[in-house]
């Protein structure tokens, strides 16, 4: 979940520094327009593009941030931190950027490598003794490289269901543990696959090789460095809670304020809070190579070069409006092609929030957007419009495309939805009668741990143990298969869950797999495989 939105979309020249200013906005934006071209976006379009996004997809809160030439030349926030409150969005309101925590894992490691400590194609085994993989082969050979790159093999998002939904107890000793378990997918760095597990490997690497918490580490050695100062790590290491965005969901047709995602083990993967403000003094640093403050390095030139290198080969589709040929993953950023211009960025989401941060570092620009209520479309069609303007284009309305495509692909869930759920009550009114006893019991998998089947008041109920919100009631749907609602319902990723039988025609095992096919693919349900034990 932490990428929800895989938008796959670049070695640069090296630019030089200037001292990094931070003036005032729109006197800024009005000096640069001449500067590029005559369409470049205004401040009052802006406003007019982003008033629009958040009633097309109704998202509560959005923050948008330009940088141009080493400036923060426009950052404003529009909507409101939280439906509760009413508290207003603005440039310094933290969101939760999920995702984009990423590369700053890789920045950590990178530090690293610059010091001399560890080195990029070093085993993992040589830090973490401990990490196996399924296959010996691959834990042989899997490097440090590998734990950023979404190579590894390991399907799209496994293992997710140990940080979503929050509430789970799983530590990063069980991360490490359970990765053993996972069957791979695709042959050892052959295909790309999101991955967010080994990026919480990466952080415990971080640490047993600094001495000091990835936390820690990235407070200390990047955020603080670079003035990033509301921005921490985590949620919990805030300092100050006064302008704070809420998480926010659909729930019932009706977006609300939900449940903060605040499992920490996930920190170097999915964990730091931080503003359009401080996040431009982030990109800043990325556009000109790992350099701040007129001179000073927060890493190396050749490690930046890695950063936004092709690591990972990633499929492309159609030639479309960006004339977009190429596409990769480098080190905790995709990277791709548009308009003959390299693209930088990275997506983010957890629950109720999701963000994105866009670099063309040619232009010198950057484009950061984040938002409190899960809709990639709302920050896409922002991103989009605005980076059409530096590239000259014209004549796409990104709000009306996204829109059409969100309420396409919101027509198809619904249809599908409706015929499971149509085919549930009608099972309920069949006149049949079905003895829910030889389906209770307790149900082991060797990742999630145990979950208890259950029989209350004539109704039967999934729970797992070490992940409390996972609970839901099991309906009867065609033969063997059920279907669990769950009771946590900003989750929108109710399950099939499948009984197999033993020979006696009892029930000895449960898969399951989503039954949307817009169920965020962190809700990686299908790499369950429970065996009856009770």
């Amino acid at each position: 979940m932490s990428q929800l939105f895989t938008y796959y979309m670049l070695p640069l020249k090296p630019f030089h520094l200037t001292k990094v200013k931070f003036i005032a906005p729109l006197f800024c934006f009005l000096a640069i327009v001449n500067t590029v071209n005559a369409q470049v976006i205004t401040p009052d379009s802006i406003d007019r593009l982003v008033e629009r996004t958040l009633k097309a997809f109704d998202v509560p809160g959005i923050a948008v941030a330009i940088v141009k030439d080493d400036k923060m030349i426009f950052a404003k926030g529009y909507g409101y931190a939280s439906l509760n409150t009413h508290k207003k969005v603005d440039e310094n309101t933290l969101f939760g950027i999920a995702s984009n925590s990423k590369a700053f894992t890789s920045a950590a490691i990178g530090i690293l490598v610059d010091e001399g400590k560890l080195k990029l194609d070093d085993n993992v085994t040589d830090y973490i003794p401990e990490f196996k993989m399924y296959d010996p082969y691959v834990t042989a050979e899997f490097t440090i490289r590998d734990l950023l790159t979404h190579r590894s093999g390991l399907g799209l998002g496994i293992g997710d269901l140990m940080d979503w939904p929050d509430s789970t107890n799983f530590t990063i000793a069980d991360v490490i543990h359970n990765l053993r378990y996972f069957k791979p997918v695709s042959s050892f760095r052959s295909k790309f696959d999101y991955d967010n597990q080994l990026y919480k490997v990466a952080g415990e690497l971080v640490k047993r090789v600094s001495g000091m918490s990835w936390e820690d580490f990235v407070q200390t050695r990047i955020m603080d460095p670079l003035h990033m100062d509301r921005t921490a790590p985590s949620y919990q290491r805030l300092k100050d809670y006064s302008d704070v965005a809420d998480a926010h969901s659909p729930v019932d047709g009706h977006v609300v304020v939900i449940p903060r995602f605040l499992t920490t083990t996930a920190n170097s993967a999915a964990g730091i809070y931080s503003s359009v403000a401080d996040l431009s003094k982030w990109v800043i640093v990325q556009m000109n190579n790992g350099k701040y403050d007129d001179g000073k390095r927060l890493f190396s030139e050749a490690i930046h070069q890695e950063m936004w290198s092709p690591q990972t080969i990633l499929p492309v589709g159609p030639i479309g409006w960006y004339n977009t040929h190429f596409a990769a993953y480098g080190l905790g950023w995709f990277l791709s092609d548009v308009k003959g211009y390299k693209e930088v960025n990275h997506t983010g989401g957890i629950d109720g929030m999701v963000t994105k941060v866009t670099i063309l570092p040619e232009l010198k620009l950057a484009i950061i957007v984040l938002t409190n209520q899960g809709s990639g479309a709302a920050f896409s069609s922002i991103t989009n419009q605005i980076k059409d303007s530096y590239l000259g284009l014209s004549g796409k309305d990104w709000v009306k495309t996204y829109a059409d495509q969100v309420k396409a692909s919101k027509g198809n869930d619904d249809k599908v939805m409706g015929a499971v759920w149509k085919q549930v009550d009608a099972r309920q009114h069949d006149g049949s009668k079905i003895d829910y006893t030889p389906f209770t019991g307790t149900y082991h998998d060797n990742w999630l741990g145990d979950a208890v089947i259950s029989e209350k008041d004539g109704k039967l109920w999934f729970s797992a143990k070490r992940s409390p919100r996972l609970s839901g009631q099991v309906f009867p749907y065609k033969g063997d298969t059920f279907v669990i609602k769950w009771v946590y319902r900003s989750m929108e990723a109710d399950a099939f869950a499948m009984f197999s039988l033993d020979e006696n025609g009892k029930p000895s095992g449960i898969k399951m797999k989503p039954i949307s096919p817009l169920t965020d693919f962190s809700f990686d349900f299908q790499d369950l495989d429970f065996k009856k034990v009770n």
